[in-house]
């Protein structure tokens, strides 16, 4: 088995999750009490907060690529970034870790083509709905990235970070998300994205109106795959 390397605490909240469902999985394929070789590192998240805020994500690159050179240094043969946010700094964690960086966003694009989706309405953070690194690499996989109208983002941004990221989950702010997917569905979407860590906490990507694809979830997996197949990194099936 591989060793995973995960760069979590942004939030924490979504990283219990990453923990979570990477043993479950290595424990479905590997069966008795086989648990992941994993090695973290977690962030002091008000700092990465700061940051973004600042608009400083040069040094928001600099802190998680040391981060991702210390996994790598204990042994990590890949590095996830535990959030969808952070991959605007992917490049430079990739370079600085000098280990395969499983990405969120290529994974997610390979699970939306595998089912044929094309159209998918994200919901996220601001910097990821409005900053271009997630449309353009969606764009490089075939896949037409929808984001919701301003207020709409303004919403689903102030969830995650006043209410998602300090644990609080709320009916009213789940069905907020719910009324926003049921607008891009008129719209002509064919899926939607959960594209921040903590969303699933809120919504079940099972239970919407349209297909839902969980990034936490298929991020995990992948780097499950990555850990069990000799450290080769297949996309999803």
């Amino acid at each position: 088995m591989k060793r995973i390397g995960l760069i979590g605490g942004m939030s924490w909240e979504s990283t219990a999750t990453y923990y979570r469902l990477i043993n479950e999985a290595v424990r479905e394929s590997c069966g008795g009490l086989v648990s992941a070789d994993l090695v973290m590192h977690s962030l002091d998240f008000s700092q990465v907060v700061a940051l973004q805020k600042a608009d400083r994500w040069d040094e928001a690159g600099a802190l998680l690529g040391a981060a991702g050179a210390r996994l790598a240094n204990a042994g990590a043969d890949c590095v996830l970034i535990c959030t969808n946010t952070m991959h605007l700094v992917a490049d430079t964690v990739a370079k600085m870790s000098g280990v395969t960086l499983i990405d969120i966003i290529d994974e997610t694009a390979a699970a939306l083509k595998a089912d044929g989706r094309s159209k998918p309405l994200l919901l996220a953070t601001r910097y990821t709905m409005e900053h271009g690194f997630y449309t353009d690499r969606m764009r490089q996989n075939g896949i037409e990235v929808f984001v919701p109208e301003l207020e709409d983002r303004v919403a689903v941004h102030d969830i995650i970070f006043s209410e998602l990221c300090c644990g609080e989950v709320k009916a009213t702010s789940r069905q907020t998300y719910l009324d926003i997917i049921e607008k891009a569905r008129g719209l002509g979407v064919d899926s939607i994205i959960l594209g921040c860590t903590e969303i699933s906490l809120l919504i079940d990507p099972n239970s919407l109106s349209l297909p839902g694809y969980d990034s936490t979830e298929i991020h995990a997996k992948a780097a499950v795959r990555f850990a069990l197949e000799g450290g080769t990194l297949h996309k999803a099936a």
